[in-house]
């Protein structure tokens, strides 16, 4: 048997005369490292026994040891020491940077006791550091299990009840797994575990700014009510995020965990929503919390130059099991082939030249489940009725915020403890509310209750130049006042809803594959994208299209055929595709031959003989 000193490499050397363990590497030194008698629990260890596991990993500079001592540098801290803190530790040398990241690679493992095992459908049982979970452990974060994750589509498909807070927590652990995965292939990049913490902190915080029904109402509601506010879900995000941090009293925490709040939290938002506006429009780094060298960090939760990124990879993944639907992208394969590259003076994400029919595909199932599932038909109309719900109950529901002071639900969004305690619960509390002045936003939900629906008219879309937004306001009107030869009923624009999509791969008429980098096996730093024409001919000319819908509030027979022939004048006034329902009504207002009109006519004085009489 062997004894305890056979453990250690061998120091013969090999029949070539080369030795066994290569010197003067950084992964040499952790291999020669004989342990250290220190306690097994290295957050305890203070900056005596830190130098004690320096010393004995071959750092033995003594004017290092004792800038160690100087900056109090303890063993929590270890795993999260950057480039900033390296520099002050007189560290400048790349290879002993790298050497210090592998000798302390071993401590950047969470103890087991402390991390959390949670069982997700989608993933798997996935673990989370304890910083993650005191996030999670939050009336902020917590409130995210009862804001429905596609809105009204659960009134279409029975399946669609997930939340926004199983999403986070995906969200959150994809975030993990790529950055962790980029740390271990490319240990050059020096990602730090406080690097890693930030990310999946972004990841699992990205949506906290949602309101009820996720985006029917910062798409929707919050435009008609406010419409001098520019807001969305993101900025809602970095504000809850702030509230949460400050109300939970976490700052402390996340020092101990050797996160730097007032970089870390910047980082965080800064990944979230974006760069914070500038009064220099040529900044060339417009981002605080991280600098150039690290661009590609913010890249992976929300991926402002391409929209590759594990926000979409969790919820293609998870809205396609829970709506039934099947899921023809495997998220695994780009983690196995994506890498950063420079490109130009810019650290990106890229990902292998033989994965750029993959990345169309991920973009394809993208627009696909808007067709099928986010844009149905049937799906919008609940969302437009429920806004108009919430439009009609805004004055009278009071929600209480900071300080006792009093807000609407559009409101709200202005103070962050009044927020938090907006969610789709606001549906059961008009729907069972006894208050007179709820009567209307109270029928229009007894309405969906009762599956009385506002009746689709058609859809159309326009030829060439899209409508722009500010114009979506008026479209009711105009389609009300362009009046058919002879309507059956007398409609309003107030009858009428107009919802206007935009149908695109997410960067509106670009193709988003042309903002990707590709490397190759031979020669990983080399980069280039790859066009369209290049990779298929198969390949879509058009990658945005804008859908037009018209729906009617009015459900009786008359009032529906009026407004298909509302909708089809309309449509022939600005030269749009007719709609599909465009078949008899259709001959009154488009130029056709003689014998349809006259069919037509005969058609329309059998259904309605008293025109005729």
């Amino acid at each position: 048997m062997q004894g305890a000193d056979s453990e250690q490499p061998s120091k013969r050397p090999r029949r070539d005369g080369s030795p066994r363990t290569p010197p003067n590497t950084p992964s040499a030194a952790t291999e020669r490292c004989p342990g250290t008698p220190l306690h097994s629990d290295s957050k305890t260890w203070g900056p005596e026994q830190v130098c004690r596991f320096l010393q004995s990993n071959g750092f033995k500079d003594s004017a290092l040891l004792d800038r160690v001592r100087e900056n109090k540098i303890t063993g929590s801290l270890l795993p999260y020491l950057d480039e900033s803190l390296l520099e002050n530790l007189g560290i400048s040398s790349l290879w002993e940077r790298k050497k210090l990241f592998h000798v302390i690679q071993r401590l950047s493992q969470t103890h087991v006791n402390e991390v959390k095992v949670i069982n997700d459908p989608i993933h798997g049982h996935i673990e989370f550091h304890p910083l993650l979970i005191r996030i999670i452990d939050t009336p902020q974060f917590q409130r995210l299990r009862y804001i429905k994750q596609l809105g009204g589509a659960y009134y279409v498909f029975p399946g669609a009840s997930h939340n926004r807070f199983e999403h986070s927590l995906g969200v959150g652990y994809l975030a993990g797994c790529l950055v962790k995965r980029l740390s271990e292939i490319q240990p050059e990049l020096l990602i730090s575990e406080r690097d890693m913490l930030c990310v999946q902190i972004a990841g699992l915080c990205h949506d906290l700014g949602h309101g009820p029904f996720s985006h029917m109402f910062d798409g929707r509601f919050i435009p008609l009510a406010r419409e001098d506010v520019q807001w969305r879900h993101e900025q809602g995000s970095v504000n809850m995020f702030e509230h949460l941090i400050d109300s939970n009293d976490l700052k402390p925490v996340m020092q101990q965990y050797g996160l730097i709040p007032e970089e870390d939290i910047c980082f965080v938002k800064e990944q979230i929503a974006g760069p914070p506006e500038s009064p220099f429009k040529k900044e060339s780094w417009p981002y605080k919390g991280r600098p150039k060298e690290k661009s590609f960090l913010y890249e992976i939760v929300a991926n402002k130059r391409n929209g590759i990124d594990v926000d979409k990879w969790d919820y293609f993944a998870r809205d396609c099991h829970h709506l039934g639907i099947q899921n023809n992208f495997d998220y695994k394969r780009c983690l196995k082939f994506t890498r950063v590259c420079k490109v130009q003076d810019m650290m990106q994400i890229c990902t292998r030249d033989k994965e750029v029919m993959n990345l169309y595909d991920m973009f394809h199932t993208r627009n696909s489940l808007h067709r099928r599932a986010y844009q149905h038909r049937v799906g919008n109309i609940i969302d437009a009725m429920i806004t108009d719900a919430l439009l009609e109950a805004d004055p009278y529901i009071e929600i209480t915020g900071a300080e006792g002071k009093k807000y609407h639900i559009s409101t709200a969004i202005d103070d962050m403890e009044a927020f938090t305690k907006l969610t789709d619960n606001i549906f059961l509390e008009i729907l069972h509310s006894s208050d007179p002045h709820l009567d209307a936003a109270r029928e229009i939900l007894r309405k969906i209750e009762h599956r009385k629906l506002y009746k689709y008219v058609g859809q159309t879309r326009p030829n060439k130049q899209k409508l722009k937004r500010e114009d979506f306001k008026q479209l009711s009107q105009e389609v009300a006042d362009t009046k058919p030869v002879s309507p059956v009923a007398d409609l309003k624009a107030e009858d009428f809803v107009v919802d206007v999509i935009d149908m695109d791969y997410g960067m509106k008429d670009k193709n988003p594959i042309d903002n990707v980098y590709f490397y190759y096996k031979a020669n990983p730093e080399q980069t280039r994208k790859i066009n369209k024409e290049q990779a298929s001919r198969l390949l879509p000319e058009i990658f945005e299209e804008q859908l037009i819908r018209v729906y009617c509030k009015k459900t009786d027979e008359d009032s529906l055929d009026a407004a298909k022939e509302h909708l089809n004048s309309w449509c022939n006034k600005r030269g749009y595709i007719m709609p599909e329902h465009c078949d008899i009504v259709a001959a009154f207002n488009t130029p056709l031959k003689e014998e349809r009109k006259q069919q037509a006519s005969r058609v329309r004085s059998l259904k309605y003989p008293e025109e005729s009489a």
